[in-house]
């Protein structure tokens, strides 16, 4: 398996987890927190997906300001998992678990932007 598509699965698996953490969020948050929290995992993946669709040739600027995207995208979602934690919206458990994930989407998503 290459970089790619291990960045792919992480993403997925991490954008899978919070989908599955805020199911249990109360319905009153359904349109704020767990709305907001479930749009800016999914654009983790969504931009790194599209970013690396154009990254041939001058495109290089374009794909690197997609992974930018993607990683402010992941600094917001961990931002609202601390929230939501902290809210006693999450378990520890899964707390701990979902940083662990968010963690190394981090670091893979920097390794390339940092290049």
């Amino acid at each position: 398996m290459n970089f790619h598509d291990d960045l792919k699965i992480t993403m997925h698996k991490y954008v899978k987890m919070i989908y599955n953490i805020t199911k249990s969020f109360p319905k009153d948050e359904l349109y704020g927190i767990t709305s907001q929290i479930r749009r800016s995992s999914m654009s983790v993946i969504l931009n790194y997906i599209e970013g690396y669709a154009r990254r041939k040739g001058v495109n290089c600027k374009v794909y690197i300001n997609f992974l930018e995207i993607s990683y402010g995208s992941l600094k917001e979602s961990k931002y609202l998992l601390y929230f939501s934690y902290e809210q006693g919206l999450i378990k520890e458990i899964d707390y701990k678990e979902i940083l662990k994930l968010n963690d190394k989407v981090g670091k893979m998503l920097w390794s390339i932007i940092k290049k």
